[in-house]
């Protein structure tokens, strides 16, 4: 794998990515069937050192990882733009994690049940009175496709991080523009 290009951006902080990964809602699933590549945006949880998600059985998603296990996930949040009085110099603040690894399907009811009551604490903290339990999970079938939710996790071989701070004094306020 190759390293970070520009190394004044590269953050090394590893609380600081696991508090990014645990508290950014969306990150996109890189895969390749080999001939096209395809990416999806996903809600996912950072736990165990690993990026859980979910989806119902079956579809091309879940095809291709059957296919070619070898993923991609990248979580970016842009947080406005740093002006400057040189154009050239005006920048993103933003932070940015890559992560490759291998999409496995996680097969024990105890995990999956988990990651999901995880993923309900993440986005919609406080709404269920009752902790999700194991037999709701075994039993779920998708009122769309029919098809039981299918947990993955990726256990991350290469990781990197990368940031461009705020700059508070300098961040771009729209109708501030004299």
């Amino acid at each position: 794998m190759n390293s970070i290009r520009y190394k004044a951006r590269e953050c090394k902080d590893q609380r600081k990515i696991e508090n990014f990964l645990q508290t950014s809602r969306v990150g996109h699933l890189g895969l390749s069937d080999g001939k096209h590549p395809y990416v999806v945006p996903l809600n996912y949880v950072w736990m165990n050192d690993k990026i859980y998600f979910h989806g119902a059985e079956g579809g091309k998603r879940n095809q291709i990882m059957k296919d070619n296990a070898e993923v991609c996930f990248t979580v970016c949040v842009e947080y406005g733009t740093i002006t400057d009085p040189v154009p050239a110099k005006t920048d993103t603040a933003y932070m940015s994690v890559i992560l490759f690894g291998k999409a496995e399907v996680v097969t024990e009811l105890e995990e999956s049940t988990s990651v999901l009551q995880e993923m309900m604490d993440k986005y919609i903290p406080g709404y269920h009175s009752r902790s999700l339990s194991k037999q709701h999970v075994e039993k779920y079938r998708s009122s769309i496709y029919g098809s039981a939710v299918q947990v993955y996790s990726i256990k991350p071989h290469h990781l990197t991080a990368k940031e461009s701070p705020i700059e508070v004094e300098k961040m771009f306020k729209p109708n501030s523009v004299e």
